[in-house]
């Protein structure tokens, strides 16, 4: 006779984090000279997808217009400080992502998922694609408890998306 033992698995609870509206309300109103001078530059959609937004983590419309400007997306003390271009729709507003939800963004597109720790150190790192993936890769890389927060990087031009964190 073989006993079935039921192995409870503990979902560990995260949410991802886009970036806020305000951070860029300061430069919508400018013009394409004022604009050069925060290397940034109005892009007219012409794909979709192509052009992802990190506020509202949606894919731009064709015909939308984006800003496409370098960001600071590791503003921290550490050797893994890193900035890059993202897109901003011109009316985008701050997504709002329910925990353990993954944007519609994040789960057709292949993804580099980089785990630091309290130091802004970079303990990991891994590649994923498709939603239960990036969902499993989350929790995996949080069963760490030196692990602090996520950041979710477009695998192949290598550009910020987002950041995820536990609840």
């Amino acid at each position: 006779m073989f006993l079935t033992k039921e192995i409870s698995v503990m979902q560990i609870q995260f949410i991802i984090k886009p970036l806020l509206d305000n951070t860029f309300s300061h430069l919508m109103q400018l013009s394409q000279q004022e604009l050069a001078m925060h290397q940034a530059k109005w892009i007219s959609v012409d794909s979709k997808p192509g052009y992802p937004c990190r506020v509202s983590l949606a894919e731009a419309e064709i015909g939308e217009r984006v800003l496409a400007i370098p960001f600071n997306h590791h503003d921290v003390d550490s050797p893994y400080r890193a900035s890059g271009p993202i897109f901003v729709r011109e009316h985008g507003k701050t997504a709002d992502i329910k925990p353990n939800q993954i944007p519609v963004i994040l789960k057709q597109r292949l993804l580099s998922l980089r785990a630091y720790n309290s130091e802004n150190m970079m303990c990991d790192a891994a590649i994923f694609q498709g939603e239960e993936n990036i969902i499993k890769g989350i929790q995996s890389f949080f069963e760490n408890p030196e692990i602090e927060y996520i950041q979710i990087h477009n695998a192949n031009p290598g550009c910020f998306n987002c950041s995820v964190e536990r609840v």
